[in-house]
């Protein structure tokens, strides 16, 4: 049996062993992350032009943002399509 400083229990009253406390850290923030994303976006598009941004941006910079958030895009669709498929 496991120490219980490498158990903690979960909602449900399972025990998560060190890597899936490891895991709900990790996607804890990336929750974080992925809002406060979304609220840089959302306060960028409320104050400034599109063709602003456009004009301001380093292009280079501004292109490889869009290939991660598109990777990033890609990889939660996939897990939404997962995640469906096995909801039924």
């Amino acid at each position: 049996m496991q120490s219980s400083r490498y158990k903690k229990e979960d909602r449900a009253g399972r025990s998560l062993d060190i890597e899936g406390v490891r895991l709900v850290s990790d996607l804890r923030i990336m929750h974080s992350k992925v809002d406060e994303l979304f609220q840089v976006v959302k306060n960028l598009k409320r104050r400034h032009h599109e063709a602003d941004i456009g004009r301001y941006a380093g292009h280079t910079v501004l292109s490889e943002d869009i290939g991660h958030v598109d990777e990033i895009y890609l990889w939660f669709v996939g897990l939404k399509e997962n995640l469906l498929r096995k909801s039924g």
